[in-house]
């Protein structure tokens, strides 16, 4: 790209009469929605046209399907979102896959830029001896079950009483919670039907939370650490032991508000102990998972650690668990035809330019979110990383020279995917998906009642439009 040094970023650099910049975000989840937020209010004064592609048939990625459904709170930020998907220059693409609905190359051909906004939607891998037994599952996939995503089974095996749940952060906490909450409470949330069925039935009396640090190095927030201790009718059980700091996790303490507050939460649960409740939730630190026991009878039958407290350096416990659910991390899938760094899991770029195998930046193509990070940060740290990644396009735009000819026109790819029979979800017919979950929550006395297969949400979709016919003809079943 030449640079004009007498272009300040967001500035046409051919005059006001240029086309919109026209810019395809990939990914719909908070990361994606953001950016088409930055850049419809980054008033360039060519203007801008955002579409919004998403690969399955509703919008909003990890907060409809990876905030836990007890968490309301945290799933009122679909509100704000929303706000972005119903500004007149940003158009909603959904149930449309890059890779088989439509090649990178033709986006990148068609919109002046593309970023990429998939996020990481599978499980850091763990090499532990056991872990292909029947039982270990990684955590987003039993997230997605609960969570009702239309590529998850609809009924999980809650047939363990005793589990265990490998990590010491959120998403381990938001397992253990779902797992040993009363079915009864998720009664007032999102949560499917079928998915309540399962967890009323379900004949577990323990979780086991293992992580290998120190409390002191846990990743819990300290609010979600308070909220396991007031669901009824479970214990969380701390063992005494295991705050007994040595001296280099005293001086860490002393400089980290937010490990002292999670120290602090475990010490009232240790002091608390047991009242008798039907369930527990062990938080066990400084343990090891050293394997999965079970190979020769062909199922988990217990998981064992080995301590790494100096009191008890080396020991070797056996919990009797029979299932294990690997909450270790999250990883991003590639984007097919995007370059990919598979040993960090992220598309290598600098400030949100990816970078082709030679270093430099590839034209056009960014990336925003955890494809950019890696899974760091919380919902609200996407809209900063957003803002990153679009002052990086508007620089590059604005030193970009007038092209000889416009790329290809996206309306002309949109309505040739119609017309080759996909269903294209635009932002009327995911409003009607919305209206149906409301609907329906309305009938059963709660917020929402999801919608949890793609023919379903499709059929709502469809339904919504003029004439019937959302998004075109009946287009793609289930993947």
């Amino acid at each position: 790209m030449s640079s004009d040094a007498a272009t300040r970023p967001g500035e046409p650099a051919a005059g006001p009469d240029r086309p919109p910049l026209r810019v395809a975000v990939v990914g719909s989840g908070p990361a994606g929605v953001h950016t088409a937020g930055a850049l419809v209010a980054a008033g360039l004064e060519r203007g801008v046209r955002v579409d919004v592609l998403e690969r399955l048939p509703v919008p909003f990625g990890l907060v409809r399907y990876g905030v836990s459904p007890d968490h309301p709170d945290m799933k009122a930020v679909t509100a704000t979102l929303a706000e972005v998907l119903d500004h007149p220059d940003v158009r909603l693409v959904a149930n449309v896959e890059v890779g088989r609905d439509v090649t990178l190359e033709e986006l990148r051909a068609a919109y002046d830029a593309v970023v990429l906004a998939t996020g990481s939607s599978t499980d850091a891998p763990l090499d532990l001896p056991g872990a292909d037994l029947p039982g270990c599952w990684g955590a987003s996939e039993v997230v997605a079950w609960y969570q009702g995503h239309p590529e998850a089974p609809r009924h999980w095996d809650l047939s363990a009483r005793e589990v265990a749940v490998l990590g010491v952060g959120n998403v381990a906490l938001d397992v253990a919670r779902v797992l040993a909450r009363p079915a009864e409470d998720l009664l007032a949330t999102e949560v499917p039907a079928a998915v309540h069925a399962d967890l009323a039935a379900s004949r577990l009396t323990d979780v086991h939370v293992v992580g290998r640090r120190g409390p002191e190095h846990a990743r819990f927030s300290p609010l979600e650490l308070r909220e396991l201790g007031a669901v009824p009718g479970v214990d969380v059980v701390v063992d005494p032991a295991d705050l007994v700091l040595a001296p280099e996790a005293v001086d860490h303490l002393a400089g980290d508000r937010r490990a002292r507050q999670v120290v602090d939460a475990l010490a009232s649960f240790a002091e608390r102990g047991t009242t008798g409740a039907p369930r527990r939730v062990h938080l066990r630190f400084a343990r090891t998972p050293v394997e999965v026991l079970g190979r020769d009878a062909g199922r988990i039958t217990g998981l064992r650690t080995r301590r790494a407290h100096a009191g008890a350096a080396g020991v070797v416990e056996d919990l009797p668990v029979q299932a294990v659910y690997r909450a270790v991390g999250y990883r991003s899938r590639p984007v097919p035809g995007a370059p990919f760094d598979d040993r960090r899991g992220v598309v290598p770029n600098a400030d949100g330019r990816v970078l082709a195998a030679d270093g430099e930046p590839e034209r056009g193509l960014y990336v925003v979110g955890w494809l950019k990070t890696g899974p760091v940060g919380l919902v609200g740290h996407t809209r900063k990383d957003a803002r990153a990644t679009v002052a990086s396009v508007l620089e590059d735009v604005a030193r970009e020279p007038a092209a000889a000819a416009p790329p290809a026109d996206p309306l002309d790819l949109v309505e040739r995917l119609r017309a080759g029979g996909l269903h294209v979800v635009d932002l009327d017919g995911w409003r009607s998906v919305d209206a149906a979950e409301l609907r329906a929550g309305a009938d059963a006395g709660r917020p929402r009642v999801k919608l949890v297969s793609r023919e379903d949400m499709l059929a709502a979709a469809r339904a919504g439009a003029p004439g019937g016919t959302a998004g075109g003809p009946a287009g793609r079943g289930p993947s």
